[in-house]
């Protein structure tokens, strides 16, 4: 449930849709270097920042959740969030007065398990990109507005694919807003590197 890091969130002197809805997106054509390069809209170009989430995503996990009115409800961690689209201020698919009761992780896929992240400097920095590999299961963090299930570099690799061909099948739909370009090639090596990681400590 981690809330954005965007610059233009927190700055209450900036436009953001995301704050107040209809204001504009000053990260558009602004300091946009940690924007989204996937599930992004001309509405909002932020990113979810949670490194747990990416970790529970590659894993499939679950959440448990309570209504107001006393109803249960299950939903995937990749369910949580909701795309943008042109109401970035409703960020996730609970309802008000909902609340989290749970998160159910199910036995762990087969396979070696990795996960990296790079950011720019070494402590009190969050994540330019991450990535969580469960089997043959893949989730990328830093990249979108939720934990991005990684479905088309799994398909790849079911099919025999090598790593760094498997992540830029996921990110060949990658858009970037300029100066968050180059996390684009950053994300699609680290992909590769925590595949192999994987991959490896299953021998």
């Amino acid at each position: 449930m981690q809330r954005t890091r965007c610059a233009y969130f927190y700055d209450t002197t900036k436009p953001c849709n995301k704050r107040q809805p209809g204001a504009g997106c000053a990260a558009l054509d602004g300091l946009n270097r940690n924007a989204a390069i996937l599930g992004a809209s001309e509405h909002c170009i932020a990113t979810n920042p949670s490194d747990m989430s990416v970790a529970l995503t590659a894993l499939g996990a679950g959440i448990e959740a309570m209504t107001a009115t006393g109803a249960a409800r299950s939903l995937t961690v990749s369910d949580l969030h909701v795309a943008p689209a042109d109401t970035p201020h409703i960020e996730t698919a609970l309802a008000a007065g909902e609340l989290i009761t749970g998160v159910i992780l199910p036995p762990p896929p087969a396979g070696g398990q990795a996960y990296r992240k790079a950011r720019d400097r070494a402590s009190y920095a969050g994540g330019l990109a991450m990535v969580a590999v469960a089997g043959g299961q893949v989730a990328l963090g830093g990249v979108a507005y939720k934990p991005w299930r990684a479905t088309k570099t799994e398909a790849m690799l079911a099919a025999g694919g090598a790593p760094l061909a498997a992540a830029n099948a996921e990110l060949a739909a990658a858009q970037d807003a300029g100066r968050n370009a180059f996390k684009i090639a950053l994300t699609a090596r680290l992909a590769a590197a925590a595949i192999a990681q994987a991959q490896g400590s299953q021998s």
